[in-house]
């Protein structure tokens, strides 16, 4: 088993590394892969050094699975190129996911719906995946009508530059700006572009990547995405409206039975999600579940997780188990 790893020096790409040993992945070889800046260099994988090559040499090792964190741009490039060559990409980036002839998946969500024929799969954006985690049984037992979420997102999204700029201004440093404006004691409401709906593109993934990945395009979502001064994980307020009215201990029954989700909700101990608690941890933690009393049917949530981990790392790593488990690759 021949896996590459593209953006292997990335962030993204050292925490798939990370989460490939820890769970670990059949690999007979590995093969990272990065920049040509960055060739040559080494990385470290379960005790042994191997070398970082470029593109088009990992195109010409064939390997089976190839994670991809490079960003859209190369991953629109060179995805086909791996797909050409027999090899199944499973990409991080936007590029692929609302393409109407990909896969966009969440593994305990809709895996089963990956064929040996998808040689490009979506892996979907951090905020995504943890909210429709929760919301999937969810919809399934009682509906969801309308989704309003607002996110509350780690400088870890933007990558090793933001970090820097978070620690920089914490020490008081003056150096390079991730965001136009200082993040340190301050909250953006701004997560990538703005479309010409006045929303980001953050808000519209989570709108469109929601529908794709629960099957429904009759729910409807609105949300609002803001960068915060945090590393480990991205928390968010979610309100939910169902078609059915709901029980509260079956809400929390359905919640904590979902694979992958923990849930963190005894308000009389101060118990519920935090991002400094879920960082480094692969499951989508959910608190503050409660009635919302201003209309029916609706639900209140907290949902927070890594969103290196199950927000890109380990949900890639989930479908290329997947794949190998039902014999897919």
């Amino acid at each position: 088993m021949k896996v590459a790893v593209v953006g292997a020096t990335g962030m993204v790409g050292e925490v798939m590394l990370k989460v490939l040993a820890e769970r670990n992945f059949p690999i007979t070889e590995l093969i990272p892969v990065a920049s040509e800046k960055s060739v040559g260099k080494e990385v470290d994988f379960k005790g042994k050094k191997y070398k970082v090559v470029n593109l088009d040499t990992a195109v010409s090792m064939k390997p089976q699975i190839a994670l991809f964190s490079a960003g859209g741009d190369t991953s629109k490039e060179w995805a086909p190129k791996f797909a050409e060559a027999g090899t199944t990409v499973i990409d991080n980036s936007s590029a692929w996911r609302m393409d109407p002839t990909k896969k966009l998946v969440v593994p305990e969500i809709n895996a089963c719906g990956l064929t040996a024929d998808d040689k490009i799969i979506a892996n979907p954006n951090c905020s995504t995946i943890q909210m429709v985690l929760v919301l999937a049984p969810l919809h399934k037992k009682y509906g969801i009508k309308r989704v309003v979420v607002s996110t509350y997102q780690s400088v870890t999204g933007t990558g090793v530059k933001a970090v820097k700029q978070l620690e920089n201004e914490y020490a008081g440093i003056e150096g390079e700006m991730a965001y136009k404006y200082p993040i340190h004691r301050n909250a953006i409401p701004q997560i990538d572009v703005f479309e010409d709906n006045g929303y980001t593109k953050e808000e519209m993934k989570m709108t469109r990547e929601t529908k794709k990945i629960i099957g429904d395009d009759s729910i409807k979502v609105t949300a609002t995405t803001v960068r915060i001064p945090t590393v480990g994980g991205h928390s968010e307020a979610v309100n939910v409206e169902f078609s059915r009215d709901f029980d509260l201990a079956e809400v929390r029954r359905i919640i904590s039975e979902t694979p992958g989700v923990v849930v963190q909700d005894n308000t009389a101990a101060f118990e519920y999600p935090m991002p400094l608690y879920a960082e480094g941890k692969d499951e989508v933690f959910v608190g503050r579940i409660r009635r919302d009393e201003s209309q029916p049917n609706t639900l209140n949530m907290w949902i927070v997780a890594d969103n290196l981990r199950k927000g890109a790392a380990t949900n890639a790593v989930q479908i290329a188990e997947y794949l190998v488990e039902n014999k897919l690759v």
